[in-house]
């Protein structure tokens, strides 16, 4: 293999996306991953093209989020047509339980603002309002989101690899980086078992083991790996049509039937083990949402580690102590719904293009919430 212009480390959603932006562009990329590709959160993940409670988020996410949600219809298609592989994009609408008063009221507002239809349950199609929470009268607050839409995780990263493929990135699955090399101020590539990688350009977007990859000396983003457990029940457990959220907990129908339920929230370090208490909880949680999953058996469960940034704020652009050093990490939850701006944006910084949007708040030094989870 010749010399990279762009090294990218980590073939996941945003890793991958971003790797096809900067091939369009015409640049000659490599992608290193510690395993196959897609196999981490992007595959592990629930797919809801929203933030659970977009309101609740800083302007930085929803600015990724609304652009990329305007854009997940055509790239579904796009990357349905280069890989033959369909992503399953569907526009099933959000139920949202659980809501005061006031966070309602907060919430109608931020979607007027924000263009995202937000209706009374009783908008809600009958079947649907008949399956949640055992056929009884949806609460009052309770808002149904019609525009939000999902993609399957596992069908989106087998699309994204082959879109990807066919374009002309290099993609070498198994190879993992084990820290960066930087030398004189700039970034020389990456360490792996097989030897150096070198590249005119290296774009760190390896999630949940991100940070591990900075040598002593040089400042790592702020990012630490939080285990999410996700259960799934097989088709003609339930009949839903509609994601449901309560809380931190949610249900998502896909279109064969199949019903998933997530997710925990752990810090376990890097430890994707799924485990009986996390089953236990995600258990209940459904059966509460929606009572024909508690007399039904789940065939599935498993998990993944997300990337988690102060508040959900990525890190997308350029590292400040390192030239030629970029990085695109931190999503959080969010991942694949943000995955679309947050390639955009990177591959704009990378190429010195005008950004799509405003890079400032997602540098480096940009301001952050103290705590990871505080949203």
């Amino acid at each position: 293999m010749g010399r990279a212009d762009v090294l990218v480390i980590g073939a996941g959603i945003n890793g991958l996306l971003t790797a096809l932006e900067l091939r369009e562009a015409g640049a000659a990329v490599r992608v290193l991953d510690r395993g196959p590709a897609g196999r981490g959160a992007s595959w592990a993940g629930g797919g809801i093209l929203s933030p659970l409670h977009p309101w609740r988020y800083p302007d930085a996410v929803t600015a990724l989020a609304r652009w990329s949600q305007a854009r997940w219809p055509a790239l579904a298609a796009q990357l349905r047509e280069a890989s033959g592989v369909d992503p399953e994009w569907w526009r099933c609408g959000l139920l949202v339980l659980g809501l005061d008063g006031d966070e309602r009221m907060a919430a109608r507002g931020w979607c007027a603002r924000h263009g995202l239809a937000a209706l009374d349950a009783d908008a809600l199609p009958v079947p649907e309002r008949a399956r949640c929470l055992a056929g009884e009268v949806l609460e009052p607050e309770a808002l149904w989101l019609p525009d939000i839409a999902q993609v399957r995780n596992p069908r989106l990263v087998r699309a994204l690899r082959g879109a990807t493929l066919a374009a002309g990135v290099e993609l070498a699955e198994g190879r993992a980086a084990e820290a960066l090399e930087v030398r004189g101020g700039r970034v020389q590539g990456v360490r792996t078992a097989a030897g150096r990688e070198e590249a005119g350009a290296v774009l760190v977007t390896a999630g949940a083991w991100s940070a591990g990859l900075f040598p002593p000396g040089l400042r790592a983003p702020r990012v630490e790996p939080v285990r999410g457990q996700m259960l799934a029940w097989p088709p003609g457990a339930a009949a839903l049509a509609t994601i449901v959220l309560r809380g931190g907990h949610y249900l998502i129908p896909r279109r064969d039937g199949r019903i998933l339920c997530g997710s925990t929230v752990e810090r376990a370090g890097l430890d994707a083990a799924t485990t009986e208490a996390g089953r236990a909880e995600l258990a209940r949680a459904a059966a509460a949402l929606c009572p024909a999953l508690g007399r039904a058996a789940p065939d599935a469960h498993w998990a993944g580690l997300r990337p988690a940034a102060p508040g959900g704020v990525p890190y997308i652009g350029p590292h400040p102590d390192a030239e030629g050093l970029f990085l695109n990490v931190g999503q959080y939850r969010n991942g694949v719904v943000l995955a679309p701006a947050s390639a955009r944006l990177a591959a704009d910084c990378l190429l010195g293009r005008a950004p799509t949007l405003d890079p400032a708040p997602y540098a480096f030094d940009a301001p952050r919430p103290a705590e990871v989870d505080s949203v």
